[in-house]
């Protein structure tokens, strides 16, 4: 089983923005360093109080030129935010630096104020995302096409470098709703998942109709699926379940009121499901996230979580936010990574 770590190169109270970075490319030294699997970067815009990661692409390219065998991974790049045509450069420019360590991980985002400030109209968000898909792979053939759609014309372009995978980076898609789920599945493509909105109840229901999606259209396997999920790792099960606390539970009060910003916006189809998924955050004990939302413990206890989330949901990676609401202190973080690499990944290799 992969093992990822989520980065958000969060801001701090009290840190210069270029602290930030520098904090985050520490912990990028560490997971290469500690044998972990790979990165996979958020892109989160105009929110300076959590984060300076706008340009995940830019700081791909960083970590490919200070790192030799990590890989990259995009978590994801929302693709209506951007014209299809520059970010198939960019993505197969970093491909080559990486020399071949890089993850195309691609969504539409949840959430409408970045479209609203970009001048985007969160309702074209699905269709602009499809199409901009298409061109992306269809430019990283390297072969003169022409496209008239919907939201992009343009005549005889010829996309330089190609990737150096081939035919393209590995592509995962964020799956957050009961129809994305078969239709992945029909398609062929791995996914990613979270338990931000949704518990392991509701997950599972979702990950049996996307494998059936999948072996109903021919393809080979049963599908693949990585789960981003919040970790917290301590050498001790009362600092594990104790240290954490504040900052998830801050981290699942932010994604409440993003839900609840999201279903007043006419531009959104499921307000209603995302207003009922913040009403149940609103009201989630501890206790309850501790079963339904985290994997926080010892090397041992997390090694048992993770053995019976990947039984539940047949998971082919996980990839851990180590500091999910952003109060956790650098050096825990640190703590959690080794503890993760040298205990329990070791049992899934």
């Amino acid at each position: 089983m992969h093992f990822g770590i989520f980065m958000e190169f969060g801001s701090r109270p009290a840190l210069s923005e270029a602290e930030s970075f520098r904090e985050g490319f520490r912990l990028v030294d560490a997971a290469e360093e500690m044998g972990l699997d790979g990165v996979w970067l958020a892109e989160l815009h105009f929110n300076p109080v959590r984060s300076v990661l706008s340009s995940p692409v830019v700081v791909a390219s960083s970590i490919a030129t200070r790192t030799q065998r990590l890989r990259i991974g995009m978590a994801v790049h929302v693709l209506p935010l951007n014209n299809p045509l520059r970010i198939a450069e960019e993505v197969a420019t970093v491909d080559q630096i990486s020399e071949g360590r890089f993850e195309f991980g691609v969504g539409r985002s949840g959430f409408a104020r970045s479209y609203d400030l970009y001048g985007i109209p969160y309702v074209e968000s699905r269709e602009r995302f499809r199409e901009a898909l298409d061109i992306i792979l269809e430019a990283w053939k390297g072969e003169p096409f022409s496209h008239d759609g919907d939201f992009y014309t343009f005549e005889g372009a010829v996309v330089s470098p190609r990737p150096y995978q081939q035919p393209h980076p590995p592509l995962r898609i964020a799956a957050t709703t009961a129809e994305t789920f078969p239709r992945l599945g029909r398609e062929g493509h791995p996914i990613f998942v979270g338990l931000r909105g949704m518990d392991i109840p509701e997950l599972r229901g979702h990950l049996k109709e996307y494998r059936k999606a999948w072996r109903d259209a021919g393809h080979d396997g049963n599908g693949d699926v990585s789960l981003r999920i919040p970790v917290y790792a301590a050498d001790n099960e009362e600092a594990a379940l104790e240290e954490p606390q504040d900052s998830i539970n801050a981290y699942f009060n932010r994604m409440g009121s993003l839900l609840r910003d999201a279903a007043t916006n006419r531009a959104v189809a499921d307000a209603g499901l995302r207003q009922g998924r913040a009403d149940r955050l609103a009201t989630m004990s501890y206790e309850e996230m501790l079963q339904t939302k985290v994997a926080f413990g010892t090397g041992e206890s997390l090694t048992d979580r993770f053995t019976e989330l990947k039984e539940e949901l047949g998971l082919d990676s996980v990839v851990a936010e180590l500091n999910a609401g952003g109060l956790i202190p650098e050096e825990a973080v640190t703590r959690s990574l080794r503890i993760m690499t040298q205990q329990v990944m070791p049992a899934f290799k």
